[in-house]
């Protein structure tokens, strides 16, 4: 049995991991604390009647000290600026961490980065095993088209309330892009475009595009266009439960690993080397 803290559990993803926990979509799993903002209204309440899946017997608290110690291992789905000191203070308690954030500034990641020395860390924009198997697919693609005069051009679809954009997940397969071109994405990537431009598209660019509306859970398409033909290749996400069930199979492959910073690639065992970090 591996038991878990939720950060962000009155938080859209922090209500679906805790439905997710209550029905056993992941066996072996079990909720000992549920954990957010001071001000949510709903602190105090039963964390599972916020997820409408049945009381549980364990309510929402701001207090993180208080019941970090009774996990094995803690799920972080809150804001950027937050995930950052929860991670120095699991590394300070000795509790391995998953984060599904996204949004951190340079700052913020290397505070996760050093939390990382002293304990395990699975971190990744996107905890689904679809979307993972496409950052592998479009990093092999790119390769293969590389130098073929291929342009890539990324879109992602979200609801209305999401933040940060473009996407953890558009931002992570743009990195899958660079790899496989050997680009610095830094260097070529460009968010968006109006007005009339003096210039072409130039070869070297990696195009994002973030579209927020409705309650889109979440669509990425990376579209790599040649002179007479385009290859797309999308991920569409048609449930929350996806990510969630995702994440609580990090959580459970996390406890017990040596100290370091991981991704869902390991988890899934989808890189060449999963066990070696």
């Amino acid at each position: 049995m591996t038991k878990v803290v939720v950060i962000g559990a009155a938080g859209r993803m922090g209500r679906t991991l805790v439905r997710c926990i209550a029905t056993r979509a992941v066996p072996g799993v079990h909720l000992v604390g549920a954990v957010d903002l001071w001000d949510s209204p709903e602190i105090g309440r039963d964390a599972g009647l916020v997820a409408g899946a049945g009381e549980l017997g364990v309510a929402v608290t701001s207090n993180l000290a208080a019941v970090a110690p009774e996990a094995d291992a803690i799920i972080d789905f809150s804001a950027h600026h937050g995930t950052a000191g929860n991670a120095s203070r699991c590394a300070d308690w000795q509790r391995p961490l998953v984060i599904g954030t996204t949004g951190l500034n340079a700052e913020e990641r290397r505070e996760v980065e050093r939390a990382a020395r002293r304990i395990p860390i699975v971190m990744s924009p996107n905890m689904s095993l679809g979307v993972n198997l496409l950052l592998r697919l479009v990093e092999e693609a790119a390769r293969a088209l590389k130098d073929h005069g291929y342009d890539v051009e990324i879109i992602e679809r979200h609801h209305r309330q999401k933040r940060d954009a473009p996407s953890g997940t558009a931002l992570a397969l743009g990195e899958a892009v660079a790899r496989g071109l050997e680009w610095s994405l830094e260097d070529v990537a460009v968010h968006g475009r109006h007005g009339l431009s003096p210039y072409a598209r130039p070869e070297r660019q990696i195009g994002f595009h973030a579209v927020r509306g409705g309650d889109l859970v979440g669509d990425h398409t990376v579209l790599l266009a040649g002179t007479g033909e385009c290859i797309e290749l999308s991920h569409r996400a048609t449930s929350r439960e996806t990510f969630a069930v995702g994440a609580l199979r990090a959580a459970q492959w996390v406890v017990g690993r040596p100290a370091g910073l991981y991704s869902m690639m390991d988890v899934l065992g989808l890189t060449p080397n999963s066990e070696e970090h």
